[in-house]
């Protein structure tokens, strides 16, 4: 049988097909068949298609998420790489999941009604989400079950002390204003590598891993669950991002509303679109572009690099302290897993706590799983390449077969 995964970002939309077997245990390994990309939706866009065996590129006018998702449905069927009844089962990434879910659930109207209703969290994100949910449901229609799977559920463990802000105590019960967190099923997926490199159960280790990226996140990990993370009610908070400020003082945005005689929608707007790296370098929000821009003397490109290089090292120590210490920092996402330079940056200055990276063996990686830590060094340093989609295609999996005694159509599962 095969599930389908969808992943969708503000202006892209990931999808990659896993084929089981249907004996299969519900821990059993997953294949990877395909793996295709819409970029750039909300114009022309690029849509590629890739299995190990060749690849294709095409441009198209894509409007939204909605038609995103049938293009990616139409692509697959036009190269015979999902036939008629091959389907099983669809697994979406929802970016929040608010207090509503703590794990993968079955997408039906009430499901869809509270991914829409939390939208003004994540109005980026969730909406998408739901387009591309909308246009897959009326495609294959009711007889193949979809899954929501949460990108805030691994979050919910954290404890209250990390949890909660400090207001007013009504104000957060009657609006649900506290610290959800993000880029759950990458932590997560970090987190499980780790473990199974290393052969060393959950239940025993103290992680701190990095998702670096266009959007930047890091969690504390201690015995399999995460105590605490860098992002917050919103996708905001934390690290420098791409084009987010990552952490600032509240009084800014209405300082900045006064000042340039606007609302705070529009504050809101830059703090999330024009800031970070592209803010600060006035130049772009590619690390790869600001670290050459840097190497031929821009200095606002490189005075972005040390600003996020040193947010990550103050979460870092922030973390070792929470942790009493750490097993390793593990390093995933765009810039965690290729930037060597970046990470070299990053882990300066903390062999006091018994952070030393091997300058040839982390030099000598780009977007390859390996140890980067020096030899004798008391707190490892991994890149792991993250595979949510491979963690959302089990989630899938694991939730269709939880509800199938009671729900006995999705025998294809």
């Amino acid at each position: 049988m095969k599930i389908l995964v969808i992943n969708c970002g503000s202006s892209t939309l990931k999808f990659e097909v896993f084929e089981v077997e249907r004996e299969a245990g519900a821990h059993s390994d997953i294949k990877h068949i395909v793996s295709g990309l819409i970029d750039r939706i909300g114009g022309q866009a690029n849509i590629e298609l890739s299995t190990r065996e060749n690849s294709s590129r095409e441009m198209q006018h894509v409007a939204d998420h909605y038609q995103a998702a049938s293009a990616a449905l139409d692509r697959l069927r036009a190269a015979g790489l999902l036939a008629e009844g091959e389907l099983a089962a669809i697994g979406h990434r929802v970016i929040h999941g608010g207090d509503k879910f703590s794990a993968p659930a079955i997408i039906d109207d009430k499901v869809i009604a509270a991914i829409d209703a939390l939208s003004e969290l994540a109005p980026l994100h969730n909406q998408p989400s739901l387009d591309a949910i909308r246009a897959v449901s009326k495609i294959v229609g009711p007889s193949v079950p979809m899954v929501a799977v949460f990108d805030t559920a691994f979050h919910r463990t954290l404890p209250e002390p990390a949890h909660r802000y400090a207001i007013p105590w009504e104000l957060a019960e009657k609006h649900h204003v506290h610290r959800y967190g993000f880029h759950g099923l990458a932590h997560r997926y970090m987190m499980e590598r780790y473990c199974a490199i290393t052969g060393t159960t959950a239940k025993k280790v103290k992680l701190i891993t990095l998702q670096l990226g266009n959007g930047c996140s890091a969690a504390a990990i201690k015995n399999g669950i995460s105590i605490d993370t860098s992002m917050g009610l919103t996708p905001l908070e934390g690290l420098i991002m791409g084009t987010r400020s990552g952490d600032v003082d509240p009084s800014l945005v209405g300082f900045l509303a006064r000042k340039e005689n606007t609302d705070i929608r529009t504050v809101d707007d830059w703090l999330n679109q024009t800031s970070g790296l592209l803010g600060v370098s006035g130049l772009s929000k590619d690390m790869r572009e600001l670290l050459d821009a840097a190497r031929k003397g821009d200095p606002r490109a490189a005075l972005a690099i040390e600003m996020f290089c040193y947010r990550v090292k103050k979460y870092i120590g922030a973390y070792m302290a929470v942790l009493g210490g750490a097993d390793a920092v593990i390093f995933g996402g765009g810039i965690g897993e290729n930037a060597s330079e970046v990470r070299a940056r990053i882990c300066h200055g903390l062999e006091w706590c018994g952070l030393r990276l091997d300058s040839k063996r982390n030099q000598a990686i780009a977007g390859n799983e390996a140890a980067i830590h020096a030899r004798g060094a008391s707190v490892a340093a991994y890149v792991i390449p993250v595979d949510e989609a491979a963690i959302i295609a089990h989630d899938t999996l694991i939730c269709l077969r939880s509800v199938l005694k009671r729900r006995p159509h999705y025998d294809r599962v």
